[in-house]
């Protein structure tokens, strides 16, 4: 199930872009991101529809995926 991402806290939105960041490890680029930079891609992201905020009910967790993701689970 798609949850708009304004429907989340300022500081629940922070923790799950955060935990999405972080979730995946390293960044191996050419270029290193600080977190705050890369927390504000993904907020952009959210913003422009490109990625969307998930429920699971099965498993009960909230997670973020691209759009396109999103709506084939649906």
């Amino acid at each position: 199930m798609i949850i708009p991402y304004e429907q989340l806290s300022s500081d629940a939105l922070q923790g799950l872009i955060e935990e999405f960041i972080t979730r995946e490890g390293t960044d191996y680029g050419e270029e290193e991101l600080s977190l705050g930079v890369k927390v504000e891609q993904i907020k952009q992201q959210l913003r422009r529809r490109e990625i969307v905020v998930v429920f699971d009910t099965a498993s009960e967790s909230v997670s973020i995926l691209s759009r396109r993701d999103a709506e084939l689970l649906e």
